[in-house]
Order: C-alpha cells, then sequence, then structure tokens
C-alpha cells in the first residue's frame, strides 16, 4: 500500500510538472494559476499545494528540474559541455545552452525569476544564493579562472549571468530567440579567453 501511494504521489507530481510546462508554453506566466494547473494536470488542487506549497513554489521546482538536466550534462555528459574540451570551448558551449534553456522556457523563466522575487523570505535569500545560480556562477567562473587565472573570474561570471535577467535580453527569450544571444555570449568568451595572448 505505501509503495503504491508513493507511486501515485511521483505520477502526480511529474504530471503537475508537465502540465505547468505545457501551459507555460501556451500562455503568459500570470494566466497559469494553480487552478488551472490542477485541471490540466487531472488532479485536485489541494494536490498542487500539498506537493508544491504554493504556485511560488511549483514554479520554482519546475526550473530547477530542467536546470538539473543541464547540471547532468555539465557534470558527467560529453564533451564539450560536459569534460574533456578545453574551457573556453566548455564555456561557449554552456553559455549557448542556457540560452536555448531560456528560449525554450521563456515563460517559466520569467515565472521563476517572479516567484524568487515575491515568495516568502526573498530578502534574506537573493538571486545569487539559489542553488541553480550558484551552480551556474561557480561552473562558468570555474572555467574563466581555468583560461584567465590573471582576471576576476568571480565578478565577470556575475557579468555574463546577469544579462539573463536584463530586460531587453529576457524578453528575447520568452519570444523563443536564443541564437542572438548565444553568438554573443561566443564572442564574448573567446574575446576574453584570446585577450590572454594580448595582455601586458
Amino acid at each position: 500500500m505505501e509503495r503504491r501511494e508513493r507511486a501515485d504521489a511521483a505520477r502526480n507530481r511529474q504530471a503537475i510538472l508537465r502540465a505547468a510546462e505545457e501551459l507555460l508554453r501556451r500562455h503568459p506566466p500570470e494566466q497559469v494559476s494553480v487552478e488551472r494547473v490542477a485541471a490540466a494536470a487531472g488532479v485536485g488542487k489541494g494536490t498542487v499545494f500539498h506537493r508544491f506549497g504554493s504556485r511560488a513554489g511549483l514554479m520554482v521546482e519546475l526550473m530547477s528540474e530542467r536546470a538539473r538536466e543541464l547540471e547532468q550534462a555539465v557534470t558527467d555528459g560529453p564533451p564539450p559541455l560536459g569534460p574533456g574540451a578545453e574551457p573556453e570551448e566548455r564555456l561557449v558551449a554552456f553559455l549557448a545552452c542556457v540560452a536555448e534553456l531560456g528560449a525554450r522556457n521563456g515563460n517559466l523563466m520569467a515565472a521563476h525569476e517572479h516567484a524568487m522575487v515575491t515568495r516568502k523570505g526573498a530578502a534574506e535569500q537573493p538571486r545569487e544564493r539559489h542553488p541553480i545560480y550558484t551552480f551556474w556562477h561557480r561552473h562558468v567562473s570555474g572555467l574563466i579562472a581555468e583560461a584567465r587565472p590573471d582576471v576576476d573570474a568571480e565578478e565577470i561570471a556575475h557579468m555574463l549571468l546577469g544579462t539573463l535577467h536584463m530586460e531587453p535580453i529576457a524578453s528575447q527569450l520568452r519570444a523563443g530567440g536564443h541564437e542572438r544571444l548565444a553568438a554573443s555570449f561566443e564572442v564574448l568568451v573567446r574575446g576574453l579567453i584570446r585577450g590572454a595572448d594580448h595582455r601586458g
């Protein structure tokens, strides 16, 4: 009985996440309510609240699940995204994937950002301390430091990742466009890394 209940809970969780993701693909974030998600998932509203705590909790969990897929590719996947490639190529590949993730989940990222700002305790947990941002920043700054030990890798990583939250860039991602951002990231990365040949 307990095993069946756990299996039911796991199925409900996946159904809720899939329903939320599909609704966010078709509707602006403000139109994706807990009620609409519950109806699309075929569960009661109380089930959503029980599993995720709130609409904000649902959006944070959905974004976290998408980010975990990228984290797995970075940690264990093939190069250039995964280990085995030069830092420059890994950084270009990672930022291209971040741009694509933003474009594929533009409304989700907007909903997640809103959830992070409005959820209880947001002032005590700024964006920079969120596990997703922490991993992304650690990865980007680590690659920069490996290739350019002479620069402030942590600050540059904040600058690169911060562009995702600039409204002109965010609106491009919500519209589904990521190629322009990925190409610009590549120009910045290659200029930064190859600048080591001309310093001093």
